[in-house]
């Protein structure tokens, strides 16, 4: 196998961790389905032909990782595992004969279906005991998600409490529903004029209010917003059905909220028939949906499937083709983000697409406009990717039309004038000055987002307003606000009201996890994920400033690319200005100690390697790390463990040679256990 293609396998799992974080914990996705499903497919692919080089922790063998830490971890009873998607015709009677072989069935039989409207919104498993809702739980990485109970309970159709005649009836004691949170149009709309008017960030889509809503720490918040929820799954082993179609049934009788658009289909062709149907009908609705949902009747027949490692055999997806609107391409604008980079936006002839009006769509970088032949004045189509994120597909050229010239890259930064530079091997252009207006806002807005520090009220249009007159010229400016509350009070649109409960907000801010002000920091290449892994392993700051490149190397998954940007972004004196101005506010820059009973593992390093059978990767990883141990990357003389599964490899080696201690899984639980 050439080097190139051991290349090629690794940067497709990089893209697509990338993309699984962005969609699983930010819900920002940057890339459609199709595109996702290329890389994914590519991957599995080349794995598949060479499964040598296939690894426990690529994203062909799990889900996704890296869950956000603002509620308590649940264990799902079964895996809430992702559909695999189709995109034809020729895919849906591919599963289909797929099905049929599995299962030794006649080729020319038919198979039962039910088809159900796939709903865009969060996919959440509620838990019933003795008929009560014990807990309700997000997706998560499909094995593990979060504890949202109480924003569960503020939606007013999840029932809290099951009839007992109902339970005595079926016999559920304890039982599982699966559903899909949302959010309607109407009510999207109306709560994206009320964030307007409190001059908020506005949400882009229903989805995205839906995911960033059902995570908030307030209940109270949350009850104010139109969440609703589809119920689409029963798991419970006493209720005797054979056919999903009778659990839907059950589901409807026990008091949830089922959708009504879907159909029990006789044969794949009808599957086929209603996926037409409401792909052309999928506007009249007053909620999105992305899909149809292809799910095997026979209950029998789904457990013989089974899974596979990201999705059930038994079901599948069939994708809606993304929505496209025709419109005039006014202008082509660069918009400055806050590490300096600059990417070309189209201004667009407002045009309704998808559920909200678009006026601009992002152009990616210069070679992407110069390979559609982009130009200003142009008729354009548009279409938002994965009904998210706008883009401009492609031009609709007549013969009649005069043509403006192609677009060329700046030469200066146009907010502050700066001379651009482009980098070797890269295609976008960069602005170097740090002090740049669109940088700064950039900056304090990531700072300040729900994923970082979370403060309310410091949204888009407040942090305009903000650096534009001189209050804020770093995020660290964010904490002496309160010294100018005369001036805030006095802006129009403001008042003490709204002041002081940014105030508040700032102050909660301060105690916000080690992790999450890392991240906040805006480092480059240290997402939420490597943030949370940096500051379980140094005990502060300053022992991450005074850290050289290899011992920041040595945490889990923590490559070269981030510890150089590491040491890049804490030799600049203005960010270690900016550090020692926040420390004095109040900040949290050191990692909680372990409690005495947490800290069993007492700071000892640890690698894990090979295929494990009472974890999964991400799990042991984090019970290390809450035992006050460490997880490191690579094996070095320094290592005082190895936990060594299935197909160790060349980890096992070196670890022998230097004479690092080995551990098996049940070793390893001796030593926790002890």
């Amino acid at each position: 196998m050439s080097k190139e293609l051991i290349s090629r396998i690794e940067e497709l799992r990089n893209q697509i961790r990338k993309h699984d974080y962005e969609y699983y914990v930010l819900n920002k996705p940057s890339v459609s389905d199709r595109e996702y499903d290329k890389l994914y497919n590519e991957l599995e692919e080349l794995e598949n032909k060479y499964p040598k080089y296939v690894t426990s922790d690529s994203p062909t063998q799990r889900v996704g990782s890296d869950l956000t830490k603002e509620f308590s971890p649940v264990n799902h009873t079964q895996p809430m595992l992702s559909l695999s998607n189709t995109y034809s015709e020729e895919e849906v009677y591919a599963f289909d004969k797929r099905v049929k072989e599995s299962l030794d069935l006649d080729l020319n039989s038919d198979v039962e279906y039910v088809a159900e409207l796939k709903i865009d919104g969060v996919s959440v498993s509620l838990c019933y005991k003795n008929g009560r809702l014990v807990y309700g739980a997000t997706r998560g990485d499909g094995f593990t998600g979060e504890d949202v109970t109480p924003n569960i309970k503020t939606i007013k159709s999840v029932p809290l409490v099951i009839e007992n005649k109902l339970i005595e009836k079926y016999g559920l004691i304890n039982f599982e529903v699966r559903g899909e949170i949302f959010m309607t149009l109407d009510g999207f709309t109306k709560l994206n004029l009320e964030r307007e008017k409190n001059s908020e960030k506005l949400f882009a889509n229903p989805r995205n209010s839906a995911a960033g809503t059902i995570k908030l720490q307030n209940p109270a918040l949350v009850a104010s917003r139109p969440l609703d929820i589809f119920v689409y799954y029963l798991l419970a082993e006493n209720a005797g059905f054979k056919q999903h179609s009778e659990n839907l049934d059950l589901l409807k009788k026990l008091g949830f909220k089922v959708n009504s658009n879907y159909k029990l289909c006789r044969n794949i062709t009808e599957v086929l028939r209603f996926c037409k149907q409401w792909e052309t009908k999928r506007g009249e609705l007053p909620y999105e949906i992305d899909g149809v949902v292809i799910k095997i009747n026979n209950l029998n027949y789904q457990k013989r499937l089974g899974s596979i490692a990201k999705s059930p055999r038994w079901a599948v997806a069939y994708k809606f083709k993304a929505i496209q609107a025709q419109t005039k391409l006014n202008k082509i604008t660069w918009q400055v983000g806050r590490t300096g980079a600059l990417t070309p936006v189209a201004e667009l002839d407002p045009v309704f697409l998808a559920g909200s009006t678009i006026s601009r769509a992002t152009l990616h970088n210069i070679d992407e406009i110069r390979r559609k032949d982009i130009r200003e004045g142009d008729i354009v189509i548009i279409e938002k990717g994965g009904d998210v994120i706008p883009k401009v597909v492609e031009v609709v050229l007549s013969e009649a039309q005069k043509r403006f010239e192609p677009a060329e890259m700046p030469s200066y930064c146009p907010v502050c004038n700066s001379k651009l530079f482009k980098p070797e091997n890269e295609v976008a252009l960069y602005c170097e000055n740090s002090e740049c207006s669109a940088q700064v806002k950039g900056r304090i807005l990531h700072f300040a987002d729900r994923g970082a520090m979370d403060i309310e009220g410091l949204g888009e249009a407040v942090v305009n307003i903000f650096v534009d007159k001189g209050y804020l010229k770093s995020y660290a400016d964010i904490y002496y606000l309160k010294e100018r509350r005369s001036e805030l009070v006095s802006l129009e649109r403001f008042g003490e009201k709204k002041v002081d409960n940014l105030f508040s907000a700032i102050e909660r801010s301060k105690d916000r996890p080690f992790g999450k002000v890392l991240f906040a920091l805006g480092i480059r290449y240290v997402g939420s994920g490597a943030a949370q892994k940096i500051a379980s392993y140094f005990n502060s700051i300053d022992e991450l400033i005074t850290a050289d490149e290899n011992q920041i190397e040595e945490i889990y998954e923590i490559g070269p690319s981030i510890s150089r940007s590491i040491k890049k972004f804490f030799a600049d004196e203005h960010n270690i200005n900016l550090i020692e101005k926040m420390k004095k506010a109040g900040l949290n820059f050191q990692s909680e100690k372990p409690s005495v009973d947490t800290n069993i593992l007492g700071g000892k390093s640890f690698v894990v390697t090979g295929t494990l059978e009472l974890f999964t990767r991400e799990g042991i990883k984090d019970k290390i790390i809450s035992l006050g141990g460490k997880v490191l990357s690579s094996i070095s003389k320094n290592t005082d463990f190895l936990i060594a599964g299935e197909s160790a490899g060349s980890k096992l080696d070196k670890a022998e040679k230097l004479g690092v201690k080995i551990l098996s899984e049940t070793e390893f639980l001796k030593m926790i256990e002890q």
